[in-house]
């Protein structure tokens, strides 16, 4: 094809092969099954090869006739019954060469018309086996142009509108004969048949195709006995001229590079279709990815928030300790209670019952609390995400993404490992154990801070002794021996230092439950969301990673399509 390109037209195929090679790449990229990629090679290779005219239609529409009748011999057996068996080649050579190859005949005829075109007449439409049906499929992506035969009793079966419907994807050149026109009554009755076929074929295949009628048996016989008039009835010369002139050597050449660019875009319309889907999918994920981040990031600031108001649930219950202390030495630091006070057992135990009354156990009631709300909130942020992830897994499921490769494999892998991190955390998650562990961590940085040795005390308890042990103590009015001691300026002193250390001692005590608290829920916060992270983590790169790769290919094929888009609006300008 070389030797009659001038240096527009070789602009054209150079441009069309880079393109293509770009699409070569790309559907590798893509993960394109082996069928299509090899497909889009021997269109690629058709780019050197001869004009390529398929011959379809049913059996017995007279395809193996028409084409004795324009090759002007009997090369092709003919019959009422299945007569094309298999898909054959026809090419110039020396008379009646046979050979095989590939599952198909090639025939060598010295006929002009095969000098510098290629024909394939396949098995009727409604007679394919399983193999002659994948060969005729092979051949057609590489047809340059299908002449289709149907026959003028049966126009348009439903086989053959199946085939055509086939074709059509392929973006074929097509022209219509209708056959055996003969066996019309009359000129009105042939053109009626020729509108019906015209009508459908455009609506069959998208665009409007030529269509002849033919008489092909007499057309062979008018050739066989050199009747030009008769031949001229048949209508087999328009349809000859059309192929002579209308197909002359630009037109040829521009269905030549049409066809390889149907076929990458119609590879790359699929493909592209798929990839749509997919990217599709992974913004879904990457969506469900976000919704669980935000789930996150709210989990984390609503816990904050909340905690603080439990806090000061825990505050508001020292704080009227404090209250009580304050009142207990307004009424005990009295020189009318002086007798009372020199009963150290009694005094504590009037302490006790109204001071510490039941501080131990809301402290304990009111810790255990903030420690159950934390341990269930971190259950239903797993709950939650673990619906979340479920909910992809099943829509996954019900959705076929496309056609390529490993991706719905490798997705559904790292989604059911995510999955099952999320659901092994749930099934072992032992809520009370959680709860034990967190109360024992509170206590003994607690005890810890306050230097207190509690043994297996509780919270309440603890915070309790390290209170009180001294606050007893500290007015000095248990060791006094007399009254002397006491006296109307020593007691006001005293009851304002047990309430100054009461006060510094529940204050310093406010202050480290607070940050023995607020330490340890930092620490089980941050260790919640860290391990929710680290599940997620494998998908959630996956997908990221996935999908920039997609979109740097999507760009590519954009590129490509734009390409095969140019090179579409230079053969029209050939």
């Amino acid at each position: 094809m070389q030797r009659i390109l001038d240096t527009k037209q070789e602009g054209v195929v150079a441009a069309e092969r880079s393109a293509l090679g770009k699409l070569r790449e790309a559907l590798v990229e893509v993960e394109a099954s082996l069928e299509d990629r090899y497909t889009l090679d021997r269109s690629i290779r058709q780019l050197d090869e001869l004009f390529l005219i398929v011959v379809a239609g049913e059996f017995n529409s007279g395809k193996s006739t028409l084409l004795n009748a324009l090759l002007g011999g009997e090369f092709l057996a003919e019959g009422v019954t299945p007569t094309t068996g298999q898909v054959e080649l026809l090419r110039y050579g020396e008379a009646e060469a046979t050979s095989s190859e590939s599952g198909f005949l090639a025939r060598s005829l010295p006929v002009e018309l095969l000098r510098d075109t290629l024909l394939v007449d396949t098995p009727g439409t409604n007679a394919l086996d399983r193999q002659h049906e994948a060969i005729t499929e092979e051949f057609l992506p590489r047809a340059d142009l299908v002449l289709f035969v149907t026959s003028a009793d049966r126009p348009f079966s439903e086989s053959e509108k199946r085939f055509l419907e086939r074709i059509r994807r392929w973006g074929k050149k097509l022209v219509f004969v209708v056959n055996k026109i003969d066996i019309l009554r009359d000129r009105s009755e042939r053109d009626q048949v020729v509108g019906w076929v015209s009508e459908n074929a455009q609506q069959l295949v998208g665009v409007e195709a030529p269509v002849f009628p033919v008489a092909a048996r007499q057309a062979l016989a008018a050739r066989h006995s050199d009747d030009a008039a008769g031949l001229q009835v048949t209508g087999l010369d328009a349809l000859e001229a059309y192929l002579r002139e209308t197909l002359d050597a630009t037109e040829r050449l521009r269905l030549k590079l049409a066809n390889p660019l149907g076929v990458g875009r119609e590879l790359l319309g699929r493909y592209r279709d798929a990839f749509d889907e997919r990217l599709e999918l992974l913004g879904e994920d990457i969506q469900a990815l976000t919704d669980i981040e935000e789930q996150v990031s709210l989990y984390r600031e609503d816990l904050r928030r909340q905690f603080e108001f439990r806090l000061a649930d825990i505050d508001q219950v020292l704080h009227a300790f404090e209250q009580r202390g304050r009142q207990f030495f307004a009424e005990h630091l009295r020189l009318a209670r002086v007798f009372d006070l020199l009963d150290k057992e009694r005094t504590r135990a009037d302490f006790e019952r109204k001071v510490i009354a039941d501080l131990p156990q809301e402290l304990d009631q009111r810790v255990q609390e903030l420690i159950d709300w934390l341990i269930q909130s971190e259950l239903e942020q797993w709950q939650a995400a673990s619906k979340r992830l479920e909910e992809r897994r099943r829509h996954h499921a019900e959705r076929i993404v496309g056609v390529m490769g490993d991706f719905d494999l490798d997705r559904q892998r790292r989604l059911d490992s995510v999955g099952r991190s999320a659901q092994r955390s749930l099934e072992t998650y032992d809520r009370a154990a959680e709860a034990r562990r967190l109360a024992q961590s509170v206590r003994d940085a607690v005890t810890h801070t306050a230097l207190v040795e509690v043994g297996a005390v509780g919270l309440g308890t603890a915070v309790t002794l390290a209170t009180t042990t001294q606050v007893i103590d500290v007015t000095g009015l248990l060791l006094a021996g007399t009254m002397a001691t006491l006296g109307l300026l020593i007691l006001p002193a005293r009851r304002r230092k047990a309430r100054r250390e009461l006060e510094e001692k529940t204050l310093a005590l406010r202050r480290e439950l607070t940050q023995a608290l607020r330490e340890q829920f930092d620490r089980e916060l941050e260790g919640s969301i860290l391990r929710l992270e680290e599940a997620t983590g494998p998908y959630t790169r996956f997908v990221r990673a996935e999908r920039g790769r997609l979109e740097n290919i999507s760009v590519r094929l954009a590129g490509v399509e734009n390409d095969l888009a140019s090179i579409a609006q230079r053969l029209k300008e050939l």
